[in-house]
């Protein structure tokens, strides 16, 4: 099995808003793994193809070094080119059926979906989890509706892959996210934008244990 539930539970999603470079976003993955991250996904919207692959070399090696899995947001040839665990794609990227083929049967495919229909589509399509939201009103993607926990609910009772709820989750509003069957929660704010990345890492880590 190339992905277990289990290691979804604290999913780390990148964002330099809180640091600089290379170098910071190593600081702070390490320091979320080591607080209890057990996935990353490396997501740069603004970076050139050859800084985005040094960045991405540089993280997929830490991840590699620290034993979690390392995805890369969006683009399939940064996730080839850089040896990353596999890519995570939104509705409006490329289909899975396509990453697929581009990453070959070993690699781990994410697809983001708004509602249960997307999810069942993703899953045809060969998607090994879903990441579903927005959970909660976010800042980081303001166009983003809210689904709440029931919208949470409908997408793991349609489909058989784990699910990872996304979207303005933090300390305060995770207990809301109880029951409801998913595999973990993905945050970016909530763990980089902390003062003590590894210390927002294990409360969160704790509290995503109660899933």
């Amino acid at each position: 099995m190339k992905l277990k539930p289990e290691e979804l539970r604290l999913y780390a999603v990148t964002d330099r808003a809180w640091t600089e470079g290379t170098e910071g976003v190593c600081r702070q993955v390490e320091a979320a793994v080591r607080g209890g991250a057990t996935f990353v996904q490396l997501r740069e919207k603004h970076l050139e193809h050859d800084e985005f692959l040094a960045e991405a070399r540089a993280v997929v090696a830490l991840c590699r070094a620290l034993g979690v899995k390392c995805v890369i947001n969006d683009d399939v040839d940064i996730a080839v080119e850089s040896g990353a665990d596999g890519v995570h794609v939104g509705q409006e990227d490329l289909e899975a059926s396509l990453a697929r083929e581009r990453l070959g049967p070993g690699k781990i495919i994410g697809v983001s979906a708004h509602n249960a229909a997307e999810a069942r589509r993703a899953e045809a399509a060969g998607a090994d989890y879903i990441g579903s939201g927005a959970a909660f009103a976010t800042s980081t993607k303001e166009t983003a509706a809210p689904i709440g926990p029931e919208g949470l609910r409908a997408v793991v009772e349609a489909v058989s892959i784990p699910v990872v709820a996304i979207g303005g989750i933090s300390r305060e509003n995770i207990g809301r996210l109880e029951g409801l069957g998913l595999a973990g929660i993905a945050v970016v704010s909530a763990l980089f934008a902390a003062p003590d990345v590894e210390a927002a890492a294990r409360e969160l880590s704790e509290l995503a244990g109660r899933l």
